[in-house]
């Protein structure tokens, strides 16, 4: 039986989009899964954004842990099930401040955290704003940041910014049960369509080889395909299956 494991609310979720060689992805895709494509494209998202309001339950309120920035790598997968296709995420790195959720999050979940200092700015600026997140990798600061509009437009469906956000599965490759097979559990990720801030500039300074390999790092010298912000909401994230080969 499905359970919430873990309420929150994630805003100011900012995305820059790079196409990226499928080679490269499908020794990461969890089994049962297979990568999801837009228009015959494999993206990977940087995504930046501020987790508020965390409760482990949906009760438990964890002292010095209930906000904090994330940033992180994701691409996207799809799951065919009884009732049709299920869209989801996989993680290739979470980046968080706080040592005790990536210690959380990489014993009982199995899911890809580190633990780097972090910061982020928001900040008015006339009718647009400045939306910036900033971790540290080694001696410098990375970052992602961007200057949107303040007013949203409803998501386009069928859109790019609807492929990216509309991923509400996550699923994580895990370690085989007594060394034999394969393993991948999923959760479910709730929350309602968010509005998007068109970017009219934007900025990105991200150590990929460090951080995720130098198998990513060409995918990552020219600018992304797509950069936006998106608003953000209340989300739940529910158990799933466990599926085993």
């Amino acid at each position: 039986m499905a359970f919430t494991f873990l309420t929150a609310e994630w805003r100011n979720l900012i995305f820059a989009n790079y196409a990226i060689d499928r080679r490269v992805l499908e020794p990461l895709v969890p089994y049962g899964t297979e990568l999801d494509e837009f228009e015959g494209v494999c993206y990977g998202s940087l995504v930046g954004f501020y987790f508020q309001r965390v409760k482990m339950l949906g009760k438990i309120a964890v002292p010095f842990h209930t906000q904090f920035e994330e940033f992180n790598l994701r691409f996207y997968v799809r799951r065919k099930t009884d009732n049709g296709w299920q869209r989801g995420v996989v993680f290739v790195k979470e980046i968080v401040p706080k040592l005790a959720i990536t210690l959380v999050a990489n014993t009982l979940y199995g899911e890809p955290y580190a633990t780097h200092p972090m910061r982020h700015r928001w900040q008015p600026d006339g009718d647009r704003q400045l939306i910036e997140y900033e971790w540290k990798v080694g001696a410098g600061w990375n970052h992602i940041r961007v200057l949107a509009d303040q007013a949203g437009q409803a998501l386009t469906p069928d859109s790019e910014e609807a492929f990216i956000t509309e991923h509400y599965w996550g699923y994580t490759k895990r370690s085989a049960l007594f060394g034999a097979g394969s393993r991948t559990s999923e959760y479910e990720v709730v929350h309602p369509q968010w509005r998007i801030y068109p970017v009219h500039d934007y900025s990105v300074r991200c150590d990929i080889t460090t951080l995720y390999g130098p198998q990513f790092a060409p995918f990552f010298e020219g600018p992304p395909h797509s950069v936006f912000l998106a608003d953000g909401s209340a989300v739940a994230i529910r158990s799933g299956a466990t599926l085993q080969g």
